[in-house]
């Protein structure tokens, strides 16, 4: 019988990372700094505040340094106890103890659908988040716990969304609702990157979801009609739908940032900058001499 509980969070960090080369040449684009933490611990910081107990993570080449991140440095610990450095030994102390780390390798770069299915034998019989690591969303209440209070009513898949210009439905999965109360949509249908003049509404699929576990079933049998042959999670929701499984979509309160582009990226620097009274001091004297 499945538990309602979620405690395991998936989160794929395969991706070449393209957009930011050649600082992605040799470093994970998950690494990629907010001020002074890397992209990939802001997303695990969120899986946690949400209650999840353990961070699956689906890595490919040229990603260890995630689990160097989140791993014990014996080196680094004894240089900063050995110069009294209390305060940055118990920030890195803190980062080994966020939650339990299980690692997956994707073999080959065959889609986030498969990469979510490389995660089945650990996350067994359990409904589980399903997180990317572009995607920060900025609020008190962690954008996860919001999807998770709505999967406390559905008991079925959930997805996050946001309402998207026109001008950019082309770059994201969209939804069409089949209907709507109290801001949560059921959904009959999902369309992948569709044309403006094509979409069925503008509301984007943001990568954060809650899933069940027949969602595996979903994907094992996926045979994906792309050219480029890969399984994508948005076709396994497509056969959960026609199956006669219900996905419900919402969107959650904060601000959003896309930090899988160069401008979405800069963007978050600042604004979390801009927290920090001693940095917006200097970033808005910049500001004034540029």
């Amino acid at each position: 019988m499945m538990t309602n509980k979620i405690r395991k969070a998936v989160i794929p960090v395969g991706g070449l990372g393209t957009r930011f080369l050649p600082a992605t040449k040799a470093m994970p684009k998950e690494m990629l700094p907010i001020l002074d933490k890397p992209v990939i611990q802001y997303i695990v910081e969120e899986a946690v505040a949400s209650g999840i107990e353990q961070i699956i993570l689906v890595t490919g080449s040229g990603k260890r340094a995630i689990e160097d991140h989140f791993d014990h440095n014996f080196e680094l610990a004894y240089n900063l106890a050995g110069k009294n450095k209390k305060e940055l030994l118990k920030k890195v102390q803190e980062i080994e103890d966020l939650a339990e780390f299980i690692y997956v390798r994707q073999p080959k770069p065959l889609g986030d659908g498969h990469a979510i299915l490389c995660a089945k034998n650990i996350v067994g019989n359990e409904p589980f988040a399903v997180l990317f690591g572009d995607d920060i969303i900025d609020h008190q209440k962690p954008a996860l716990a919001q999807l998770m209070e709505v999967f406390e009513k559905t008991k079925s898949p959930v997805l996050c969304l946001e309402n998207v210009p026109d001008e950019e439905v082309q770059n994201y999965g969209i939804v069409e609702p089949k209907n709507e109360k109290d801001g949560l949509i059921e959904i009959q249908n999902l369309v992948e990157k569709p044309s403006p003049e094509n979409a069925p509404s503008n509301l984007g699929i943001i990568g954060k979801y809650i899933c069940t576990p027949d969602i595996f079933n979903h994907l094992e049998k996926s045979q994906s009609s792309h050219a480029d042959g890969e399984i994508r999670l948005i076709d396994a929701f497509l056969s959960y739908i026609k199956e006669g499984g219900q996905i419900f979509g919402t969107a959650v309160q904060g601000t959003r940032y896309d930090t899988g582009h160069k401008w979405g990226l800069l963007q978050a620097n600042i604004a979390f900058a801009m927290k920090d009274p001693e940095l917006k001091e200097k970033i808005t004297e910049l500001c004034r001499n540029l």
